[in-house]
């Protein structure tokens, strides 16, 4: 019988206010720009959005579960530490990472002059080759609270791979 490996895709998502007095840090990446996520940690939506995505795929339930939000041991925190802590769960129950696509949705700043810092930031702390990360953004035409430039948001897809017990092909 020919046995193949478990794929399982996750989908993560998250959205924080912008307030000033903030630094904005979106994919590790600090962004010039006057006002910065509230959260917790250091707010970073896209990091939040894969560490989710990730713990999904996994089985591994979600960032709450985890990171109980109100739990003031976060505050301030690298949101690096919750992507790894999800990458180290996947691991754990035997999974690899195979891809990450993500999407930010803002209608300010631009963000595509950080893409490439961004993608490779999570390319590091996933282990994987730049070519297996995708991020994008978009915006909402002016729609809503986001296109009302009171928040962000990201909505991330991550794909993992459980490889078959060795001889199973």
């Amino acid at each position: 019988m020919l046995t193949f490996p478990d794929l399982r895709v996750g989908s993560g998502f998250d959205v924080h206010p912008l307030v000033e007095g903030r630094p904005l840090v979106i994919g590790g990446v600090t962004i010039p720009y006057p006002r910065g996520l509230v959260g917790d940690s250091d707010g970073d939506v896209l990091y939040h959005a894969t560490a989710d995505a990730i713990l999904g795929g996994s089985g591994n339930g979600d960032l709450g579960v985890h990171f109980p939000p109100g739990d003031t041991r976060w505050v301030g925190l690298d949101s690096g530490v919750l992507v790894t802590t999800a990458r180290t769960l996947a691991e754990q129950s035997g999974f690899r990472l195979v891809n990450v696509d993500a999407t930010v949705v803002a209608q300010q700043p631009k963000l595509r002059p950080f893409f490439e810092e961004m993608r490779m930031n999570l390319a590091r702390l996933l282990d994987l080759d730049l070519d297996r990360v995708n991020v994008k953004a978009k915006s909402t035409d002016g729609l809503g609270f986001l296109g009302r430039r009171e928040g962000i948001a990201a909505l991330v897809t991550a794909l993992v791979a459980r490889p078959p017990a060795p001889g199973s092909i």
